[in-house]
């Protein structure tokens, strides 16, 4: 069953009870990281091997992302700043606990190509906190997994 969590806006990126921050360098430039974050969606599975589904929904101001092990997401696109910020928040889960989600991933170019750095900002009960933080490592190698996956996916593609 969907819960509703509470509705934040991007400063809660900042003020989170929890943030969790990882960062990654790629070859692709911020041009075809962002591409592939907000305008292919529905590609996010071929790349991030947690995500089984993804799709824009109300025109592209939202997401439905369905994880591995049956988690739901439906999410509102909250900044869209190409080539440099993509982030949105969580509004409705079945995960159990969650009170507020939002997740910012920010792009940086670099000589090289880009810098990207994921922010994961939660809110709930103090056990899940504790939960979120032992679980650092897992979502850290998650996330490496994941742009080290689209990085090889985007050399592959045309006008990178």
């Amino acid at each position: 069953m969907a819960r509703q969590l509470r509705p934040v806006d991007l400063e809660f990126v900042e003020s989170a009870p929890l943030r969790l921050v990882f960062s990654a360098q790629l070859s692709a430039s911020p041009g075809a990281l962002y591409t592939a974050l907000a305008d292919d969606v529905a590609g996010w599975p071929d790349w991030f091997t947690a995500v089984t589904a993804a799709r824009p929904v109300d025109d592209g101001a939202g997401r439905e992302i369905r994880l591995k092990g049956g988690t739901v997401f439906t999410e509102t696109v909250l900044a869209r700043v190409p080539d440099a910020r993509y982030a949105y928040r969580v509004d409705q889960t079945n995960a159990p606990g969650l009170r507020a989600l939002l997740e910012e991933w920010r792009i940086t170019p670099t000589a090289n190509g880009s810098r990207v750095q994921w922010t994961f900002a939660a809110d709930g009960p103090a056990p899940l906190r504790i939960a979120l933080r032992l679980g650092r490592p897992g979502l850290g190698r998650a996330f490496r997994d994941a742009v080290r996956n689209l990085d090889r996916r985007l050399a592959r593609s045309p006008g990178r």
